[in-house]
């Protein structure tokens, strides 16, 4: 199995227990989460081997993300803690059908100072899914960090996806930077993103003119998602939509990174040759799993615990 390597923040998510209009006194229980740490965990709940890399505090929630990721089976060799900064927290709060709103805190956060010297020597010497997402364009010396990690891996034979991922709060003006964030899907092989996330990132474009310029730049395939709804995946030769399972969701924080996990991790069973996104009978069906893996994941609270495993997606696609 080729395996997945997710680079950026890994965070811990503090969740309400209120859901929706609830009036009740409110309390947070801390989960682990950081979406391409989610991926990470995703993929290797699925027994697909993967590494995170970032960086996070000497504190008692870095530590405690540290420990989660290993529980399972992430390979942290590449995570450094630091005294420089705390770990980053967000504050969750969920409306009566599980979406999500998110209060920040970051930056500062450890996560921000991961540099190139931080990286495990050799990490892209072997062939890899390498797996990275806009919320580490958010400060100058971070992006300048990942785009490069985007172009060695790229250079390294690796296969590079981009989960847009926008969280405008995490950005010091309030909106994200439009064209950090192509230039950094532009970096891609692969590239998930929403249809609120393309309706923001085409700008002034139409949607089939938005799509085409990130084909003509080298993007290989481009998933839409939307929520609970139909699935598309564009690419070259490529044009089919996918329904997902329909299920009740209760939080929809994990419900994307185990939708993309579930997807590396079946790419990462087929084997990434240079023909890979040719395969649509394949990626048609590992779009479907995907999907499995997303709805799974929405069903159960928090990020890390709510990630499925192989029977958990045997279950829900024998219902």
């Amino acid at each position: 199995m080729t395996p997945v390597i997710a680079f950026g923040e890994a965070l811990v998510d503090m969740l309400s227990s209120r859901l929706g209009d609830d009036t009740g006194q409110e309390t947070f229980t801390p989960y682990a989460g950081g979406a391409p740490a989610n991926v990470a965990v995703a993929c290797a709940r699925l027994n697909v081997p993967s590494q995170f890399l970032g960086m996070v505090g000497d504190d008692t929630f870095g530590h405690f993300l540290i420990r989660e990721l290993k529980s399972h089976g992430v390979d942290t060799q590449g995570v450094v803690l630091t005294k420089e900064a705390r770990t980053a927290l967000a504050f969750v709060s969920r409306d009566s059908s599980g979406e999500r709103t998110f209060d920040f805190y970051r930056p500062p956060a450890a996560d921000l100072l991961y540099r190139l010297e931080h990286l495990p020597h050799g990490v892209f010497e072997q062939p890899a899914i390498v797996h990275l997402c806009s919320n580490s364009l958010t400060d100058p010396e971070i992006a300048d960090t990942t785009l490069a990690i985007a172009a060695m891996a790229k250079r390294a034979g690796c296969l590079v996806s981009v989960d847009a991922n926008l969280r405008h709060n995490l950005w010091t003006e309030g909106s994200a930077d439009l064209w950090l964030v192509t230039e950094l899907l532009d970096c891609a092989d692969l590239v998930k993103v929403s249809l609120e996330e393309l309706d923001y990132l085409r700008g002034g474009h139409s949607q089939e003119a938005w799509l085409s310029q990130r084909l003509a730049a080298g993007v290989k395939v481009i998933l839409i998602t939307d929520g609970p709804n139909k699935v598309v995946l564009k690419g070259v030769g490529l044009d089919h939509t996918i329904t997902p399972p329909q299920v009740t969701a209760v939080d929809t924080t994990a419900g994307g990174d185990a939708f993309i996990g579930g997807l590396l991790a079946e790419l990462s069973r087929h084997g990434i040759d240079e023909n890979w996104y040719q395969d649509s009978a394949f990626l048609t069906r590992a779009v479907d799993i995907a999907c499995s893996c997303g709805a799974h994941a929405v069903t159960r609270p928090g990020a890390y615990a709510a990630l499925p495993t192989h029977s958990d997606i045997e279950a829900l696609r024998n219902t």
